[in-house]
């Protein structure tokens, strides 16, 4: 008989395996999806490099680049 502990562990453990799987789904749905051929942010052109390696891309790499950050200062604020 399992222990309450390692049931709840396992539980976890399954939880985060199901969190994990659905994120990989989703993140495999929007590399799938069409992308932009002008940059949201700053109207400019999307390089055709950058179209090719990421087809859902909506921003050019510099203003990818700054929302990263962007992103990330919130994360950490």
């Amino acid at each position: 008989m399992m222990q309450g502990s390692e049931r709840l562990l396992e539980a976890a453990e399954h939880s985060v395996a199901l969190e994990r799987d659905a994120r990989l789904a989703a993140i495999r749905a929007n590399l799938r999806e069409q992308g932009e051929d002008v940059c949201v942010t700053c109207d400019e052109p999307i390089e055709a490099e950058r179209r090719a390696a990421m087809p859902s891309a909506a921003r050019c790499v510099e203003c990818q680049r700054a929302y990263e950050r962007m992103q990330q200062r919130a994360r950490n604020d």
